[in-house]
């Protein structure tokens, strides 16, 4: 039985637990705030802050695990830099997980190897940012290095818009770097993650593309398989091979990617399941849950087998504690769609608290109207909610090329959440 200690327990981290105790493991989970989602399914659990190096250490010495699995980027990462020298495993590794907490250290590393981004440059204050959005031009895409979920991001389309970028993108940092990375706006025609599996003892493997729609930054919809050309496909697989092997170690890799008429282009690497690959839950054999426990845990993974499907996040509209949900029988008597409540004990505004999920094959059409009633009835959440400065939408994203209508299905369970 390998000891697990899972930094950071939110709803990714909690479909890991359950994958990961299937195959026996032992799972202590960390979070900054008690009944966390993982915690609710996990053998023990600590409360505390990763950013702080003191209780993240004594976590490490008192539990001694086997493997050190973060989930958040949010994780004082030198730690982990001294205790892999100590003969822990972190995974994928330290290196990758240090170098992955910051946007502007991962660009860096593809920049290295060759890999084609966007144009991008940093800053460190509103005044740098204005004068590098200069220099790479209008509109440009604002991130802070370090985020969860998209916070923090938005699209400065004229000079005006600078001292507000700056404003939402340091209220949505996390860590204490207060610094941006400023990118050229891409025109592309979609966005896909692309599930990268790196094993113990095997080639590396890839999911098929998963298409997804964002609003504020933060997915709200993604779908699989994606359709795209295989010269587009095979460019994106050689650049995820690229990076991830520089990584090193063994799990599963989100690696984004824009895809423009003519050329794909890398965006964003997480070396832990993504948030857009929460539909593979029900549109893989094996979910990127149970891919990545296996890839860690060293053990087979004979075939990766994928039918249509779509996923869609029910959202939070108000500050609240203890949720209730509704409308859930009524989502579950549609065949192939199935509900996925986090356990998440408050709520804030935007807060994911579920994601429905579906599967069927249907037409483009279908699938392309059913993403806009996701979006008309996600807007009626919203109506009262005052959005970030420029926050992007993605609107240049075309609509999904590939999904059913289970975007259908799952954006009629929107709105089960009610709070107290």
């Amino acid at each position: 039985m390998k000891k697990i200690l899972l930094l950071g327990s939110g709803e990714l981290g909690k479909e890991f637990v359950i994958s990961a105790k299937r195959l026996g493991c032992y799972v202590i989970a960390c979070d900054s705030y008690k009944g966390a989602p993982a915690m609710q399914v996990a053998d023990e659990f600590e409360v505390f802050s990763m950013l702080e190096e003191a209780p993240l250490r004594a976590a490490i010495a008192k539990h001694k695990p086997d493997l050190i699995v973060p989930e958040i980027e949010a994780i004082r990462t030198e730690v982990l830099l001294d205790v892999e020298k100590e003969g822990f495993e972190v995974i994928p590794s330290a290196r990758a997980t240090n170098l992955t907490m910051n946007r502007d250290r991962i660009r860096d590393v593809a920049v290295g190897l060759g890999v084609r981004t966007a144009k991008f440059n940093y800053a460190e204050s509103s005044d740098e940012l204005l004068a590098q959005a200069k220099a790479i031009g209008f509109p440009v895409v604002i991130k802070p290095v370090m985020s969860s979920s998209g916070k923090g991001q938005s699209v400065a389309r004229t000079e005006a818009d600078i001292q507000g970028s700056w404003d939402y993108a340091c209220a949505g940092m996390r860590g204490d770097r207060k610094k941006v990375i400023v990118e050229e706006f891409i025109h592309f025609e979609f966005e896909i993650t692309l599930l990268t599996v790196r094993q113990r003892n095997g080639k590396t493997l890839f999911c098929p593309p998963i298409g997804h729609v964002q609003e504020r930054g933060d997915y709200q919809y993604s779908w699989q398989p994606q359709g795209m050309s295989p010269e587009h496909l095979k460019a994106a697989q050689e650049m995820a091979e690229k990076v991830t092997a520089d990584l090193g170690g063994a799990g599963l890799f989100g690696v984004e990617f824009f895809v423009t008429a003519t050329e794909v282009i890398f965006s964003e690497l997480s070396p832990r399941p993504h948030d857009t690959g929460m539909v593979t839950l029900i549109s893989q054999n094996l979910s990127e849950f149970d891919l990545h426990a296996r890839a860690v845990l060293g053990l087979p993974i004979p075939a990766i087998e994928c039918v249509e499907g779509a996923s869609a996040v029910v959202l939070a509209d108000k500050e609240g504690t203890q949720p209730t949900y509704s409308g859930v029988a009524d989502a579950l008597s549609e065949p192939g769609v199935d509900v996925r409540i986090f356990g998440k004990p408050t709520t804030r505004p935007y807060r994911r608290m579920a994601v429905a999920l579906a599967k069927g094959s249907q037409s483009l059409e279908r699938a392309r109207a059913a993403a806009a009633a996701g979006r008309r009835c996600s807007a009626t959440t919203r109506s009262a909610i005052a959005a970030g400065p420029a926050a992007p939408t993605c609107a240049s994203a075309a609509p999904p090329r590939s999904g059913s209508t289970a975007t259908t299905a799952a954006s009629t369970t929107r709105r089960w959440c009610n709070w107290r």
